[in-house]
């Protein structure tokens, strides 16, 4: 199941690592996202391997994000877990797009007209 949430970052927590039973190393991060809902705003998503745990290197607490993450669920011992495993971050920029805008990329747009050139409609 793949979903996305919108909200600002409340919190990042400690850097997780370790090493598996076979032997793997392994790191995982976990970070809070606050999104302003009334009842229970603030969503912990877990990113897990280096590669992930980079995209947390680009946003500030209070920096508005859209996170796109899995929801999965996994019974142990008669109980049952609940992750939200983030897999995107993305800045929201002030326009409510998650996309990130390049100086270089915007468009310049110049009144070239002259006095001959102006036309009265």
């Amino acid at each position: 199941m793949s979903l996305s949430v919108k909200g600002s970052i409340k919190q990042k927590l400690e850097l997780e690592q370790g090493t598996s039973k076979a032997g793997k190393e392994w790191k995982s991060q976990s970070f809070v996202v606050n999104t302003g809902a009334q009842y229970n705003p603030d969503v912990c998503f877990k990113l897990f391997g280096e590669e992930k745990i980079q995209m947390l290197e680009s946003v500030n607490d209070g920096d508005e994000v859209e996170v796109a993450f899995n929801l999965s669920s996994r019974e142990w011992n008669g109980k049952w877990f609940t992750s939200a495993d983030a897999w995107k971050i993305d800045k929201v920029q002030s326009g409510n797009s998650a996309q990130t805008v390049d100086d270089s990329e915007v468009p310049v747009f110049e009144n070239n007209q002259t006095e001959e050139d102006d036309l009265p409609f």
